[in-house]
This record gives structure tokens, C-alpha cells and sequence, in this order.
């Protein structure tokens, strides 16, 4: 277990320093570790949560004295006259004593990139293990915030089995599609989706705020010739955009597309949101990709629309590339998860005579998936100690 070695006093007590015997150091500020602190006078023993208000803590607040315990550190602060506990490993989870990210367009260091070279077999568990095993349930949610995409096989052919699957991690994000919807042939239907048509790879939708994070999509028949599903790694897609063209990448970054959906006649979402989500500092946290859904777009100024749609139709043509798909044959019983701010997901058409193609799909919630996975990452680490 990392130990803290060695701590002093920093910048006459604004600050400390510390290393830890894995060969790290960090300084930190004494008002943020004021503000931060443990005790259960500054967060609640039971749900962590914090009990007080920055304007509680003293606008002077300095660190009077510091010196090493129980493999941390313990700190006296000025002018309260306190000395709170901080563990080493908590120090070191929270270090923020780096240099700044930096550059326009990068990817967060937690998610793997993945073109169509992916086995499948790597992010693929059987329903029955993952459903009794916590670890293996672990491993799976895992995936899903690794690649943004994985699947589950063996599971029961059932009308709404696809709701135990979200009961693994969360909890299911009605629309009005309902709690499920269907993925089959319709006549006159309100989504194209309900065709025997292939399907571009696309998020699903972008028309909504906020969008869905996740999407399941379960299958319960599959006999008709064709119908393989796909799914590609949107945030890939966008890597090489930038890499063969940064400034018509940037242009679908910094303006606004427009996506529209009037579906019943009761129905009419619409939102305004890049196709390519960066936050402040430059990571990419987010891909919209749907032309079905695409409503005449408006937000970019006369001069930058020609080179805009150049890589608008760029990005496409990347998307549609035989190289960048992951493409499988679902089988009754079998579901895949994507990360719906992320994966797009398609299929190749199929016949609507001479078999069957029948799959139910649902939407859920990332912060419902990550928790539960923080949960069992956090008991497996409690298991070790």
C-alpha cells in the first residue's frame, strides 16, 4: 500500500509538499485541503457529502503544522486551531499538482480508440456469469467505459429481457418510444429504424436534451439473410478527421448542427449541438453523428459552410469506411451496449421475406453504470486490503 514519506511545511504555510515512497510528490493548497477535508464535521459519515460552505472556512486559513501519521499526513490549520487526518492513498488519488493539459483536440487517457481491427470476443461476456459474478459483472461495465461498447450472449429469449440487463447497473430512461421499443419491420412506420433498410452507423437521438447515454439493444429473432449489426468507435472516427483535417474538424467543434425529430403527431424534439463535443480544455467528450435526424443547419456563418460540409461529408465518409467497423450477427438471446455519446451503431439491411429480424432496445444512463462499477472497483480494492 503507497505510504506518504516525507512532508514539509510549503510557501510559509499556504501549502504543503509531499512524497510518497512510489517516487511521487504533489503540493497542495491549504484552503483546498480545508475545504476538502474528511472529518465528519466537514462531510457526512454517511453519504460523504459536504457539510459545510467554502464561506465557513476561514479566508486566511493557513496550515500551522503538518507531520506524518498512520501512513498519511495530519494537519493543523490556522486560525481554527483543527488538525484533520488525510490518507496517502486519498492524497494521491486527488493530486492536482500537474502541468495543465494541453492542445486543441486529445482524448481523454481512460478510453481506448478502436477501429474495425476490435475482436468482439474481447469485450464479450456470457448473461448468466455476469448476472451471478460481481466480478465478471466488474470487468464487463468496464469495457463499456473503456471502449464505449460490449456485449452480453446466452441471455433469455424473453419479451423485455433487455430490462434485466439494465437492472445489472441502473435504471431505464423512458421516452416516448416507452420503457422498450422494437427494432422490426413495420408498414408506414415512424422511424426508419422499423425498415429492412441498412442503416448508416449513427448515435441514436441527437435531438433530445439531454441525449441518452447508453443504449441495449437485445435480440430475440434473427432468421432473415443480412441484418448484421455494427458498431464504430465515433471518437476513432473523429482522431482521424483531425489528423487529416484539424481546422475542418474544429468547425464541426465550434459550431452548432441542428437535429430534429416529428415523429406522432404529438411528438417534435429538436436540439442545437456540435457533432463534435470538446470540453474546455480540448478532450473529446462527445460524438453526434445521425443524417436521418440532420435538420438544415444554420449556425455556421456564410464564409466556413462550404468547408464545414467538406468535413461533414469527410466525417461521414470515415464512419462509412469498412475498416473502422466491429460487425457481428446477433442471435436470440445476444445484446450489445454502446455508450451512445460515443459508439455509433448501425446495421446492413436485410429481407423482409424468408426469416425474421426482431430486436427490443432501451435506454439507460452512464452515471447509473459508472456508479455501480465504482461500487464493485471499490469493494474489490476493500477485498485485497
Amino acid at each position: 500500500m503507497t505510504g506518504v514519506i516525507g512532508v514539509e511545511r510549503y510557501e510559509d504555510g499556504n501549502a504543503v509538499k509531499i512524497a510518497w515512497d512510489n517516487g511521487r510528490t504533489a503540493r497542495f493548497h491549504a484552503i483546498w485541503l480545508r475545504d476538502n477535508a474528511l472529518d465528519d464535521q466537514t462531510r457526512s459519515p454517511a453519504n460523504g457529502q459536504r457539510l459545510i460552505t467554502l464561506q465557513d472556512v476561514p479566508q486566511d486559513t493557513r496550515i500551522a503544522d503538518v507531520r506524518l501519521a498512520g501512513g498519511g499526513i495530519d494537519v493543523s490549520f490556522h486560525p481554527e486551531g483543527r488538525t484533520m487526518h488525510f490518507p496517502a492513498g486519498w492524497l494521491l488519488d486527488n493530486a492536482y499538482d500537474r502541468l495543465p493539459a494541453t492542445g486543441s483536440f486529445r482524448i481523454s487517457p481512460d478510453k481506448d480508440v478502436w477501429d474495425g481491427s476490435l475482436d468482439a470476443a474481447e469485450v464479450t461476456d456470457d448473461f448468466g456469469e455476469v448476472s451471478r459474478q460481481p466480478q465478471r459483472l466488474r470487468k464487463w461495465l468496464a469495457h463499456v467505459r473503456r471502449f464505449g461498447f460490449a456485449r452480453l450472449c446466452g441471455g433469455p429469449v424473453e419479451n423485455g429481457a433487455l430490462l434485466d440487463v439494465v437492472k445489472l447497473f441502473g435504471f431505464v430512461r423512458e421516452t416516448n418510444y416507452g420503457k422498450w421499443f422494437e427494432v422490426r419491420t413495420e408498414i408506414n412506420p415512424s422511424n426508419l429504424a422499423y425498415t429492412g433498410l441498412g442503416l448508416q452507423a449513427h448515435t441514436d437521438n441527437p435531438y433530445r436534451d439531454p441525449t441518452p447515454t447508453l443504449q441495449i439493444l437485445y435480440c430475440l429473432e434473427n432468421s432473415a439473410e443480412g441484418g448484421d449489426s455494427l458498431v464504430i468507435d465515433g471518437f476513432c472516427a473523429a482522431q482521424r478527421l483531425y489528423q487529416e483535417d484539424p481546422g475542418g474538424c474544429m468547425l464541426l467543434a465550434n459550431y452548432c448542427a441542428r437535429f430534429e425529430y416529428r415523429g406522432t403527431g404529438d411528438v417534435h424534439l429538436f436540439s442545437r449541438q456540435p457533432m463534435l463535443e470538446l470540453s474546455l480544455n480540448g478532450e473529446l467528450t462527445a460524438v453526434r453523428f445521425n443524417n436521418r435526424s440532420t435538420a438544415p443547419i444554420t449556425d455556421v456563418p456564410y464564409d466556413d459552410m462550404p468547408a464545414y460540409y467538406a468535413a461533414y461529408r469527410r466525417l461521414g465518409e470515415i464512419i462509412d469506411d469498412p475498416a473502422m467497423a466491429v460487425k457481428f450477427k446477433a442471435e436470440p438471446g445476444d445484446c450489445f451496449i454502446v455508450d451512445n455519446t460515443r459508439v455509433l451503431h448501425g446495421r446492413t439491411g436485410y429481407a423482409s421475406t424468408g426469416g425474421s429480424r426482431w430486436l427490443q432496445g432501451c435506454y439507460a444512463d452512464m452515471d447509473g453504470l459508472l456508479s455501480t462499477l465504482s461500487v464493485l472497483e471499490q469493494q474489490t480494492i476493500d477485498d485485497a486490503a
